[in-house]
């Protein structure tokens, strides 16, 4: 029983559900993240996108069992080692699915219909992302950046936030550069064992991904600081030293760039930040800056 639930857990991926706070991203660049209503509906659709993300990681554990076999850390997945049937996955996919929807349906208000098109959106386009769209090089990476901008959408709808066009544009551009970062990975991983941990993955090589993450670290750095100092924000908030924080973002980066370029640790973006003690200081400066300048 302890080794099945284990396997359970292993399915469900819960540290990838770190991945679902950019839901509140639109609570903390509006000023709103301490209202309470507001907080509130971020906290549901946190929960439902969750349930929601671990029925695709079953669906996605499904296509890839094969592949998976063949992998040196994803050989250990559940499905993969042969731990849980097919079968029995393809019901927690359903289970989790219909768990998602009714969260949203029973505790959000007017807002819900609104949310749950957001939601549905996701689910099919990683539905078709698992099944097709994940074999097409850069359009697989554009498919995860996108999932992410639906995150910050998702959780601006369910509040009645007015979504900033600097949020959906930093929003993709740094999800851009993390699925670049680890298609980096992907491709070292090729080059040392010859094994195609994805299909698609003869159609990247290091020198390319190497000046593709540099342009849109780049590009990130460059957005942020745009934001920091542009009329509107500055209007907004009441002040105009935001810019002062961006010396977080750019200690960030450059962090990140050195653990995908230098130490090739970039397989996993979730485990980074679980686990990279410079970049949780970084991001832990970053919040508590901003968050004297805008709240306090």
């Amino acid at each position: 029983m302890k080794n099945i639930l284990k396997s359970i857990l292993l399915l469900l991926r819960p540290h990838q559900w770190v991945k679902n706070l950019f839901i509140f991203s639109s609570l903390f660049f509006g000023g709103q993240l301490l209202q309470w209503d507001s907080l509130y509906v971020a906290i549901i659709v946190f929960i439902a996108y969750s349930l929601m993300a671990s029925s695709i990681y079953c669906f996605n554990d499904i296509r890839d069992i094969e592949v998976d076999k063949l992998h040196s850390k994803k050989c250990h997945r559940p499905l993969a080692a042969g731990v849980i049937s097919v079968k029995t996955v393809y019901f927690m996919m359903c289970v989790l699915l219909i768990l998602a929807t009714l969260v949203i349906c029973l505790f959000l208000g007017a807002t819900k219909w609104k949310v749950l098109g957001i939601m549905g959106t996701y689910y099919l386009l990683n539905i078709m992302y698992c099944i097709k769209l994940k074999y097409i090089a850069i359009i697989d990476v554009f498919i995860v950046a996108i999932g992410f901008v639906l995150r910050v959408f998702a959780g601006g709808v369910a509040a009645d936030i007015f979504i900033s066009h600097w949020i959906v544009l930093m929003t993709f551009l740094l999800a851009l550069f993390l699925a670049f970062a680890k298609r980096r990975d992907d491709v070292v991983t090729f080059m040392r064992t010859d094994i195609k941990v994805r299909q698609n993955i003869n159609r990247y090589s290091l020198e390319f991904i190497n000046q593709v993450i540099s342009i849109i670290a780049a590009i990130v750095i460059v957005c942020y600081l745009l934001y920091a100092i542009s009329a509107e924000v500055i209007a907004h908030f009441q002040t105009s030293y935001l810019y002062l924080t961006s010396i977080f973002v750019l200690a960030g980066i450059i962090r990140y760039l050195q653990l995908t370029i230098v130490d090739i640790k970039s397989g996993s973006p979730t485990e980074v930040l679980l686990k990279d003690r410079f970049i949780q200081l970084c991001i832990a400066a970053w919040i508590l800056a901003f968050s004297i300048i805008v709240y306090f």
